[in-house]
């Protein structure tokens, strides 16, 4: 199978952890053991997000006062490249030493008349306290709001309309390669009168970025790793339920936070009944029993509307 999997920011730099790069390597290696089962057995595609990473970059740039701060599409592209070879050297670890590897820049054109663009709503960087938030606002103009009991940058997210390096993409896993791309998204850009394209200041969701790289890739099979190991309705409250197979048009009926669960919903949603394949959600250590479907939320138009566990 042509399998992709979408990685959390948890599966990188967990909530509240210290942004190191000893941190980020420590997740990523438990990341690679989930992942190395089905390197070995299938076409393997990695997505990932970049929110923790791009916004530190942001940060420490803005530290930096005798210039001008990188814009988001340029510290984008950076994280593309740190994530990717960490995942590349640590899933390299555990697979054949043949195995070959392969991490792209991807750009990601988006319209730059999105709504998004007068609407942040994206969170990245670390936490702060509502002090530190209300000096930075003021200080650099950043937008600002509550993620948890604390507060958070956040930054327009347009949706994405094309994925450039599909070709190359298809040529590399036909050729035996895992590819690392669609990091964080996508680097965003779009056109300019004259045919011409540049970067943007946003940060394009990783899961609906993700669902429109399966697609256009007719992957067999879409993860998407979390922390949570499946959908759940009613979550939270004493009559929860864990979702094992829904069809898609069941699944939109529901609503989602639009800060957690809501996009990889939608994004499971648009690539199930675009495609009549499968889309799922769950746990990152159970990535081999989820592609088994044996765990997780299968989103599947071969669903009889919705079985719980």
């Amino acid at each position: 199978m042509r399998i992709l999997v979408a990685l959390g920011g948890n599966a990188l730099l967990r909530r509240g952890e210290a942004m190191t790069a000893e941190n980020q390597r420590k997740n990523v290696r438990i990341a690679a053991q989930a992942l190395a089962p089905l390197g070995r057995e299938h076409q393997l595609v990695i997505s990932h997000g970049n929110g923790p990473q791009v916004g530190l970059l942001a940060l420490q740039g803005a530290a930096y006062q005798p210039v001008e701060v990188y814009p988001l599409d340029v510290l984008g592209a950076q994280t593309e490249g740190m994530i990717g070879y960490m995942i590349e050297q640590e899933l390299g670890n555990l697979l054949p030493f043949e195995q070959p590897f392969a991490t792209l820049l991807s750009m990601v054109e988006v319209d730059p008349d999105d709504p998004a663009f007068q609407n942040p709503t994206k969170p990245i960087g670390p936490l702060y306290t509502e002090q530190e938030a209300r000096r930075l606002e003021e200080e650099k103009g950043w937008t600002m709001a509550p993620d948890g009991d604390r507060m958070r940058r956040v930054v327009p997210s347009p949706l994405p309309k094309r994925i450039f390096e599909i070709r190359p993409i298809k040529w590399l896993l036909e050729h035996g390669c895992i590819v690392i791309c669609a990091g964080g998204g996508g680097i965003p850009t779009y056109y300019k009168p004259g045919r011409k394209l540049f970067g943007c200041e946003a940060v394009v969701d990783k899961d609906r970025a993700s669902a429109l790289l399966a697609r256009e890739l007719e992957a067999d099979l879409f993860i998407m790793a979390t922390d949570a190991d499946a959908i759940y309705l009613d979550w939270g409250k004493p009559a929860q339920r864990a979702i094992r197979r829904v069809h898609p048009d069941e699944l939109a009926t529901f609503g989602f936070a639009a800060g957690s669960m809501g996009p990889k919903v939608e994004a499971a949603v648009e690539f199930a009944s675009r495609t009549g394949r499968t889309a799922a959600v769950g746990a990152l250590a159970d990535l081999e029993r989820i592609a088994r479907g044996e765990a997780g939320t299968w989103v599947t138009v071969e669903a009889q509307g919705l079985e719980t566990y």
